[in-house]
């Protein structure tokens, strides 16, 4: 796995075993319909390896949040970090829906919320049901769910709305931004 274009362009990563990477091409369509995005806050949940995550970091992103429970995925993420000297990045060692409860604790938010859970679970519903609960999404931000197309996932809610998919295989993702 590599990323593809900005400050850490060609950079290979450490991968963990076991984990679905978000594919080049579905990596790609995210940052195009994100466009320019730097100076903004971007927090990955679900992060794996965290590539989504640096890719965004190397286009130029102010702040990087990694959340992973998985040990692996967690050891992983750390190699990647050192290899990036990424120091405007944090990682949390927690489970998804207690990491978003703690950085609102913390009144952290976000522009770009990223999410890939693994598929067919419900995970992705579960998540987008904490996060209506607390509010890390920045002004206008975006949320950003990678999912199987088989899950289905609510399209309207109190906090934002959906205004975009895009299908990729089995893999589809759904774009929320919050209402104003």
């Amino acid at each position: 796995m590599r990323i593809t274009t900005g400050k850490y362009r060609n950079r290979k990563l450490h991968m963990p075993s076991g984990i679905r990477p978000t594919q080049d091409k579905v990596r790609k369509a995210v940052f195009d319909i994100l466009g320019d995005i730097s100076g903004l806050t971007f927090l990955e949940l679900f992060a794996g390896s965290g590539a989504v995550g640096f890719e965004a970091l190397s286009r130029g992103v102010a702040e990087l949040t990694l959340v992973e429970f998985s040990r692996d995925s967690v050891i992983a993420i750390r190699r990647n970090i050192d290899l990036l000297n990424a120091t405007q990045c944090t990682l949390y060692h927690l489970e998804a829906e207690k990491a978003v409860k703690l950085l609102s604790l913390d009144k952290k938010t976000f522009d770009i919320v990223f999410i890939d859970p693994p598929y067919n679970q419900g995970m992705g519903k579960k998540i987008l049901q904490t996060l209506e609960g607390y509010d890390i999404l920045a002004p206008c931000g975006l949320i950003i769910v990678q999912h199987s197309r088989l899950e289905e996932l609510p399209k309207d809610n109190s906090k934002w709305d959906l205004i975009k998919e895009a299908k990729y295989g089995d893999t589809w993702l759904s774009i929320f931004r919050k209402k104003e």
